[in-house]
């Protein structure tokens, strides 16, 4: 995508993320780890190696963290040509920040609450990003099936995954990470690929390739 994009999505993650932002170069040394040492010793998430899902995320929140503000430096072979700390993800990943979004979503639920049992659904609103990389990491290489062996430990845990958005297709996404569609078999569907291919069509983005 061209710059004007680029920082377009960029601020719309900010806006949707929110009080869970997460940082695009943490973010993304972590994801190359993932699948280069997946369900290994050395993989920042897998859930082989933790008694539950919460042990799970802390030690994720730990490797992200050091990388977020910089305090360990990565592999060579997952440093990427990220900018050094940029201004923007200095403001999104402040406490401030994030307790202001806290702040606007009670203010959105005492507006628009309709039941008292509506504001037990804030704490999944305040620690989103968390929440869904927990789902995805834990149930994505626990339960399910596996149509490919990928010498891990990897599963489609629903071939239908509407609220992950694809996501929890992650054998298929093993198999093949650099495809933009999730989903392989007849009956599995991945929401986001239809997604993509529009926003290609609008010339918002440009793809190498709209197939795999």
């Amino acid at each position: 995508m061209n710059t004007f994009w680029e920082r377009f999505f960029y601020g719309f993650t900010i806006f949707a993320q929110g009080s869970s932002f997460l940082n695009p170069r943490a973010y993304a040394i972590m994801h190359r780890m993932h699948h280069a040492y997946s369900d290994t010793e050395k993989d920042p998430h897998s859930p082989h190696f933790f008694k539950d899902v919460w042990h799970m995320t802390m030690h994720t929140k730990e490797i992200y963290l050091d990388y977020a503000k910089f305090k360990t430096e990565p592999e060579k072979a997952f440093r990427g040509n990220y900018p050094e700390w940029a201004v923007m993800d200095k403001i999104s990943n402040s406490w401030t920040v994030r307790i202001i979004f806290g702040v606007g979503y009670i203010v959105f639920y005492a507006f628009f609450a309709t039941h008292w049992w509506m504001y037990l659904l804030l704490p999944i609103h305040f620690f989103m990003g968390p929440i869904h990389g927990a789902l995805v990491n834990w149930c994505g290489h626990k339960y399910g099936y596996s149509s490919y062996e990928n010498d891990d430990h990897s599963k489609n845990t629903i071939p239908f995954d509407i609220f992950l958005m694809g996501e929890l297709m992650q054998n298929n996404h093993h198999k093949s990470p650099n495809s933009i569609n999730f989903a392989k078999k007849w009956f599995e569907f991945d929401p986001t690929y239809p997604v993509i291919l529009l926003l290609h069509k609008l010339r918002i983005i440009k793809l190498k390739k709209t197939w795999e």
